[in-house]
Order: C-alpha cells, then structure tokens, then sequence
C-alpha cells in the first residue's frame, strides 16, 4: 500500500514558476513509477510526465522543454517543476505510483489544484 500526499498548488500568473510535491509513504518507493497527471473541468485526466524507477523519463508534449520532474528515492518524493506556466496547465495535479509492472498496485493522490490566470 502506497499513501500521496502532494502540495504545492494555488494561484500563479501566466509565464510564472510553481513546484509541486509529493510525498509517499507505506511501501518501498523505489521500484515504483512515479508520476503526474491533470485534469482540467470537463476534460479526461492526462500524463504530464513520469519518471520510473530507473529514471528515465516521459512527458506530454504541450509540456516538453516547461516542466521537469524529479525523484529523491531516500526522501520518497517525487517533484514537478513548472516553469512558463500558461492558462492551459490550469487543473488539479495528481500524483501516482505505479507498481503493477512489479505485481504491486497503481495508488493515486487526492490532487492540487494549479491556476493559472492574471
């Protein structure tokens, strides 16, 4: 069993920076995929980026070159640094563990909400 915990969010400006974190607890972090998703009012939940246990990386296209995600495997968070932050990436960020390539479960957070608007 995996419990998030993210924060980080609230209300930036456009062309703004905002970090998100998670924290995770209650299993071994390290062999877990870990990333983050979104999802804008009416709109399916999307992948913004992920990182997996060996560290290589995924992300969306409409955040490639803005947004980094990162991973302190001893501290068992999981970070996503957004940069150039523009109306569009306004939606509630979840965080997720991803286990099931190594028969553990797929776990998700209760979500920050991110707005961006002037």
């Amino acid at each position: 069993q995996v419990q998030l915990v993210e924060s980080g969010g609230g209300l930036v400006q456009p062309g703004g920076s905002r970090r998100l974190s998670c924290a995770a607890s209650g299993s071994i972090f390290s062999i877990y995929t870990m990333g983050w998703y979104r999802q804008a009012p009416g709109k399916q939940r999307e992948l913004v980026a992920l990182i997996t246990s060996g560290g290589s990386l995924n992300y969306a296209d409409s955040v490639k070159g803005r947004f980094t995600i990162s991973r302190d495997n001893a501290k068992k968070t999981v970070s996503l640094q957004m940069n150039s932050l523009k109306p569009d990436d306004t939606a509630v960020y979840y965080c997720n563990a991803d286990g099931r390539n190594v028969m553990r479960g797929n776990y998700w957070g209760q979500g920050t909400q991110v707005t961006v608007s002037s």
